[in-house]
């Protein structure tokens, strides 16, 4: 039996299958080893009844997820998992290894993660190249849905959202500056928080004011991140994967149309064709 886990800030997507059929689908909390220690994920763990149930039975783990971008958060993970599934061989990859594997399989192409956070690189079809990007929710995540979720509380604050979005704001979510401004700097992890209002923008996706929010977020990550990668691997297709990207998709491919880009595929959730890809693989 396998597990593949795809995890972001917010949820982690689970599937486990025994020689090609899915034993169990289910999500549990993010797990981010910028934010989560052994312990906070071994008890996590410890609180699925699927994975109690099957956890002697699991042989391999594939864990892909948001945070694991370095040989030392991805230790912290593959400590946690090791501990709890004794008789599995663990692997801990990064959350933008899966959208390349999900989007791509063994073919080259850009990859893009746009969800809570948002980031690119090059996938030569067997790993993904190193870069300067991914630099997270404070100097980063252009597009992302903690960069609308700034946004949103910044016209809030500064008093330059249009009146009907304001007053919807405060209808929906009753918080006054205080409030908000102790959220972002001093409670944990305030990612997860900003990115919480991208649910603002699909409530009222027919505004022009937070259409152009999301289409300017995208041009910034399609500026930032897919030029500088299109022109270093010309006439290569680019993909897509995460939650703001695909609920958003109608700008995405506008913005991408704008850069005189073509996206090849937006998948929302790339915990499906992971299973699939390492099921064919056991």
């Amino acid at each position: 039996m396998i597990a593949v886990v795809y995890s972001g800030s917010y949820f982690a997507h689970w599937r486990l299958a025994d020689k090609g059929r899915t034993v169990a689908s289910f999500k549990t909390n993010g797990i981010n080893p910028y934010f989560n220690d052994e312990k906070y994920i071994l008890q996590l763990l410890n609180k699925n009844i699927n994975l109690i149930h099957h956890a002697e039975e699991i042989k391999r783990i594939y864990f892909f997820g948001a945070g694991a971008s370095s040989d030392e958060r991805r230790q912290i993970v593959h400590n946690a998992l090791s501990a709890f599934f004794k008789f599995g061989k663990v692997v801990v990859e990064h959350d933008i290894t899966a959208a390349a594997i999900a989007c791509c399989k063994n073919s080259p192409g850009i990859i893009s993660i746009c969800g809570s956070g948002s980031n690119a690189a090059w996938y030569d079809g067997k790993k993904v190249l190193d870069n300067n990007y991914g630099l997270g929710y404070i100097l980063a995540d252009e597009g992302s849905g903690n960069w609308l979720g700034r946004q949103l509380l910044k016209g809030y604050m500064n008093e330059t959202l249009p009146p009907n979005i304001k007053k919807k704001f405060v209808s929906k979510y009753d918080v006054d500056r205080k409030t908000l401004l102790e959220k972002v700097y001093r409670q944990k992890q305030p990612a997860l928080f900003l990115s919480s209002f991208t649910e603002f923008y699909q409530d009222n996706h027919n505004d022009h004011y937070l259409q152009n929010v999301i289409k300017k977020g995208f041009s910034k990550l399609i500026s930032t991140y897919l030029l500088p990668l299109s022109k270093q691997h010309p006439g290569a297709s680019i993909h897509f994967a995460g939650t703001v990207a695909a609920n958003f998709q109608e700008y995405l491919y506008e913005a991408a149309s704008e850069a005189n880009l073509q996206i090849a595929n937006i998948i929302k959730e790339p915990i499906n064709n992971l299973l699939t890809y390492y099921s064919n693989k056991n």
